[in-house]
């Protein structure tokens, strides 16, 4: 597991120039620790660029998709990601296409794990009321739980609208289209209508009979509405004229994709979720402890691949059918032994770096967030992953034995909802869930002390990589890009010091950005009292002088504001300075900032990327030391 990092957004601009610049993704989402990108082509050597990045934890390329595990923090690189990207959701799609398997789960992830948290904190509110009746029986009957109580549901009644706004960002169509077609499937008086057909009343539309079925809580039908709402809406606004587009578009689309929905597609889709669902649940009526010990056991290797939110819909179809779902029950067994085996490496660990990075995420995996203890402890050293799965399917076979199953969805199944299981017709339930996730957690603890995690031979591999990376490098220095813009030759500079080399070799960069970032590991040497330039000292020795702007010493420090002092260790990637692009220019003074190595005398220099544009953190000059 790499190291934490506090510059997210440096880390979401290596990870783009290292999958081959924003030219090449064709999308980007995330989920709750994965950056996903689609690619047009993957390049060679971006799984091990990448991979290598601090703050990345592993790279999984599946479905697809180029998935960057990040962590709890993939939020912050994201939306940098996102912001760098700029992605047109009108333009074509040249993703490929893969198999059709590929493509379900790819679109399962896009749509549902933007919103997971949302369901999440729903099913924790729910399991929290649920305590709070069983300590105080009489809170049921007051005020303060029927708000709390429907505001727990809210999400999940309203769910077709969460998948009309994620859906339609993937498919590429109006979001606001697809979330007025959804919105129509969720009015009430849809509902009173499907109770009146329920009832035995006939009522048709055009002549076709209605079926009864509703769409509150719904997964299936509000997708494949969105799917082929894509399709209608690109006809449709191919065939009108652009003076009534604005207005008809809608109108037409709600006329055709509402009416199709409640005729075909819904009863069609929510047969499908239906018996998706009940062939999971024919497993588990016919062999309870068989599907408990394939779901405890084997359900952390799906996460591996990412390929967990397909499961989504059939346990949400299972809650809307029964009210209930044992699989997410059995999925806890799984996440929780995951969580014990990296505390149980952080117990049996010897270095304090494993300590730390095991500990960190055994208290990540409480919250049900296991891809940093799956990548970062027990997959890497192999013996505490299979520890996991043993544990987790021995949990799931004896809970399976009392019954157990969850009663309000799990966004993120763990030990925070196991209370989920807690319900007054099923009382073993819970018992279940407590005597499996103890079985699951102390279980993996304990065989991770029997048989070890082999910290003394990762210990020695560390060492040889360390020896062999210190003999190729040694003589081998990198500088990367300070500022943001295009770089361009020293000798440009409209100033003789800098132009003719009397300062020392270097690049310019005509700025695009306001910031100025570290270009390496060091310490800051030198900075001007009118705060426009800055001098550095890497850890190995190289002295760079950055300097913005040209005559801006006559700024007197106005339009500067200088992120760091004298004398601070500074890591790569750091915040150095910010300045105001338009007081500069208001003074008329150009923006063009040389990037001089001071001591140049003792390289041989080579320049990376002239007259290109370079985002910060791109590598601009390679140094080799030479003997002076």
């Amino acid at each position: 597991m790499s190291n934490s990092v506090r510059d997210y957004e440096k880390l979401a601009v290596d990870i783009i120039n290292a999958v081959g610049g924003k030219e090449n993704i064709v999308k980007a989402a995330r989920c709750a620790t994965r950056l996903r990108l689609v690619l047009k082509e993957t390049p060679k050597d971006a799984h091990k660029k990448v991979s290598e990045l601090t703050g990345v934890i592993t790279v999984v390329e599946n479905n697809g998709q180029f998935q960057v595990v990040i962590g709890t923090h993939v939020g912050k690189v994201f939306d940098k990601v996102q912001t760098i990207v700029d992605l047109d959701d009108s333009s074509k799609d040249e993703s490929p296409k893969g198999t059709i398997l590929n493509r379900v789960i790819a679109t399962m992830s896009a749509v549902f794990a933007p919103f997971i948290y949302i369901l999440a904190a729903a099913g924790i509110l729910q399991g929290c009321l649920i305590l709070i009746n069983m300590a105080y029986p009489s809170f049921q009957s007051t005020g303060t739980y029927e708000v709390l109580s429907f505001m727990s549901w809210a999400p999940f009644t309203f769910l077709p609208i969460f998948i009309a706004i994620t859906a339609s960002r993937h498919f590429k169509c109006n979001m606001f289209i697809a979330v007025a077609c959804c919105a129509s499937l969720v009015s009430p008086t849809w509902s009173e209508i499907a109770a009146r057909i329920a009832g035995g009343e006939n009522i048709s539309f055009l002549g076709i009979a209605l079926a009864e079925t509703t769409y509150t809580s719904s997964v299936l039908p509000p997708l494949f509405l969105v799917w082929i709402l894509s399709y209608v809406e690109k006809f449709v606004e191919k065939s009108l004229p652009d003076v009534v587009k604005s207005l008809f578009t809608p109108l037409l689309c709600m006329i055709i994709m509402v009416p199709l929905t409640i005729v075909a597609i819904g009863p069609v889709s929510d047969n499908l979720a239906t018996a998706i669902a009940n062939g999971y649940n024919s497993l588990y009526n016919f062999a309870p402890a068989l599907a408990a010990a394939v779901i405890g056991g084997l359900w952390q290797i799906v996460v591996i691949f990412g390929v967990h939110w397909g499961v989504t819909p059939m346990c949400l179809a299972n809650y809307d059918m029964y009210g209930m779902d044992t699989f997410q029950a059995f999925q806890t067994m799984a996440v929780v032994a995951q969580m014990g085996a990296a505390f149980g490496v952080f117990l049996k660990a010897k270095k304090m770096e494993t300590k730390n990075v095991s500990l960190s995420a055994g208290i990540t995996g409480i919250f049900g967030i296991t891809e940093p203890a799956i990548y970062g402890v027990t997959l890497k050293y192999k013996k505490p992953f299979i520890c996991g799965c043993v544990a987790g399917a021995l949990g799931a076979v004896v809970a399976s034995f009392f019954n157990v199953a969850y009663y309000a969805y799990a966004g993120l199944p763990g030990l925070l909802t196991v209370v989920n299981a807690i319900n007054p017709e099923n009382p073993t339930s819970i018992m279940g869930m407590a005597i499996g996730c103890a079985i699951a957690v102390i279980g993996s603890i304990i065989l991770v002390q029997i048989v070890g995690f082999g910290e003394e031979s990762e210990e020695v591999k560390e060492d040889i990589i360390k020896e062999v990376a210190t003999t190729l490098l040694d003589n081998n220095k990198e500088i990367k890009n300070p500022l943001s813009g295009k770089v361009l030759p020293l000798s440009k500079v409209e100033d003789a010091v800098f132009s003719s080399g009397a300062m020392g070799n270097g690049i310019a960069i005509d700025p695009t950005d306001n910031k100025v970032y570290a270009p390496f590991d060091g310490t800051v040497e030198f900075i001007a009292e009118t705060k426009h330039a800055i001098g550095l000292k890497s850890d190995d020795g190289v002295e760079l002088l950055i300097h913005v702007g040209m005559d801006t010493v006559k700024m007197n420090g106005k339009g500067f504001d200088v992120k760091t002092k004298v004398n601070e260790r500074v890591k790569e990637g750091d915040l150095l300075l910010e300045f105001d692009r338009n007081e500069i220019q208001k003074e008329g003074y150009s923006l063009i900032t040389p990037v001089v190595i001071t001591n140049s005398n003792n390289y041989e220099q080579d320049e990376l990327c002239i007259d290109e544009e370079a985002l910060f953190g791109k590598s601009i000059i390679n140094l080799k030391s030479v003997e002076v």
